[in-house]
């Protein structure tokens, strides 16, 4: 028999299946893409059935292409966005379609408790700040604006646990995703009763989940789900994780001396902590899936989405001659930079491209007639790191911070080397990243093997199952003057933020 556990990762764009052994190497992955719908100015929703058809499709695929017997699969588990919204009747079938965490619609839920003063008592008892897609400004937003909904809504679920209500019928919920949505006192590890009634979303809580444990066997496979992906009746199902704890456990974050860091969709930064972080609130805190640590984590849309709008944008011909010559835009993209590195390099890339603090919109400055493609591309890859900074300093600052020795690199810009040596020099710390592409299924295949007993314990199945592939050093004269162009960065995003006029009046 052949060990071997499957991890689905409902992310951005994709559902993924990807299948691993219990010593964490990476045999395949298959994915489908999800329908996402987009009925009015700031909504941002997802066909829930839609999502479950492309976790069972990536399922099947994964199993077959592999030859993998379903006798082989010890367990399943999901990871997904954290935050928005499910909303479904007892039975899990949705009432409307999903919420995705970029949705921006409870932006008034937001505006007006940061005027009365909610928002910042509910930051203080949720110990992190509110924002519009998380699941208590969408519960509200839903009381106000759709209560035919609220009346038919018999659960609430996050993305993860949707699919895995469907492959087994449990409709729990684990800390990382209560964490997140807003809804829990981080150091109780209890839902935040106090926040439901003050911002009058009480009732809610009568259909709010379960909490358990990330790493702990809720069920098995169905009859149905088994005829849907091709899995073994009964294999043992786990509560999983949701997707920032899981590329967390992915990169093989185990203690405060290492800072996960995620270059990708999202600038995602994290650090752990022994107890909530608390003198500068993060945009996101969770109690981590090892025991007595949570997980505070800072971002924004500032990082390689804004390198891919880029190529897709203006280099599309580069990348069609890519594809023909049997590369990629990227691997394309890392040669141009690799040639500029010697040269000298003033221009400054703002990226905002999908917003930037107080209004700041993006932009390429300093170019100059004598500038070519790769140092155009060089600032892009160094504007992006030093928005990572700017994340990465909040994070780090206030008396209960966290002093990580290295940083563990994820996401698109992990596959580049020269943008991992940027990195490294802007940030001043060694970086490191490990094998494999998809952070997500492994964080939950790592659970798994957990909660079905392969391993006594999160640290000693990340030992086992994480590896470094390549680290990467920082040199004290380019983190030198690094630190002189991220001041002009800094300068000019306060003062476009302070002069630009907002989207409505130019």
């Amino acid at each position: 028999m052949r060990e071997r556990l499957i991890g689905i990762d409902a992310g951005g764009t994709m559902t993924k299946a990807a299948l691993f052994d219990l010593d964490g190497r990476e045999l395949a992955c298959e994915r489908r893409p999800n329908q996402m719908l987009f009925p009015a100015p700031g909504h941002t929703e997802r066909d829930p059935e839609r999502m479950w058809q492309a976790a069972c499709e990536s399922i099947a695929s994964v199993l077959e292409t592999t030859g993998t017997s379903p006798d082989d699969v010890l367990g399943v588990s999901c990871s997904g966005y954290g935050s928005g919204i499910y909303l479904t009747d007892r039975n899990g079938d949705p009432v409307r379609p999903g919420v995705v965490s970029t949705d921006s619609r409870a932006a008034e839920m937001v505006a007006e408790w940061e005027g009365n003063g909610r928002a910042g008592v509910t930051a203080r008892r949720i110990q992190q700040r509110v924002w519009p897609g998380q699941a208590i400004a969408l519960m509200a937003w839903f009381s106000r604006h759709e209560p035919e909904t609220v009346a038919r809504t018999e659960r609430v679920l996050f993305c993860k646990d949707f699919l895995r209500g469907r492959l087994c019928g449990d409709f729990s919920t684990d800390p990382t995703d209560a964490g997140i949505a807003g809804a829990m006192d981080v150091e109780s590890g209890r839902y935040a009763r106090e926040v439901f009634r003050d911002l009058g979303i009480g009732s809610w809580l009568d259909v709010m989940p379960e909490i358990g444990p990330s790493a702990e066997v809720v069920g098995r496979v169905t009859p149905a789900a088994a005829r849907q992906t091709g899995l073994k009746e009964g294999t043992p199902v786990i509560r999983g994780v949701a997707d920032v704890a899981a590329a967390a456990l992915a990169s093989g974050v185990v203690n405060a001396d290492r800072l996960s860091m995620i270059a990708g969709t999202f600038s995602i930064n994290s650090t752990l902590h022994a107890t909530p972080r608390l003198s500068v609130p993060p945009f996101l805190q969770m109690p981590y899936p090892i025991a007595g640590q949570v997980l505070a984590t800072e971002g924004a849309a500032t990082s390689a989405s804004n390198f891919e709008w880029f190529c897709r944008e203006i280099l599309d011909a580069e990348a069609a001659r890519a594809l023909s010559n049997g590369a990629s835009v990227y691997d394309v993209c890392n040669d141009y930079v690799r040639d500029a590195l010697d040269r000298p390099n003033d221009i400054l890339f703002l990226p905002y491209l999908f917003g930037g603090p107080g209004g700041a919109p993006a932009g390429l400055l300093g170019l100059k007639r004598s500038d070519k493609l790769g140092d155009v591309l060089r600032g892009i890859f160094e504007g992006i790191a030093y928005a990572h900074r700017v994340d990465i300093e909040r994070l780090l600052s206030g008396y209960d911070a966290a002093t990580p020795t290295t940083i563990r690199l994820a996401g698109g810009a992990s596959r580049s080397a020269i943008w991992a040596q940027i990195f490294a020099d802007v940030l001043g710390l060694p970086v490191e990243v490990t094998d494999g592409t998809e952070l997500g299924a492994r964080g939950v295949a790592i659970a798994s093997a957990v909660a079905i007993g392969a391993y006594p314990d999160f640290e000693t199945a990340i030992e086992r199952m994480v590896r470094v592939r390549e680290r990467w050093e920082p040199s004290a004269g380019q983190h030198a003057a690094h630190d002189r162009k991220y001041a002009r960065f800094l300068g000019l995003t306060r003062a476009l933020a302070r002069d630009w006029p907002p989207p409505d009046r130019g």
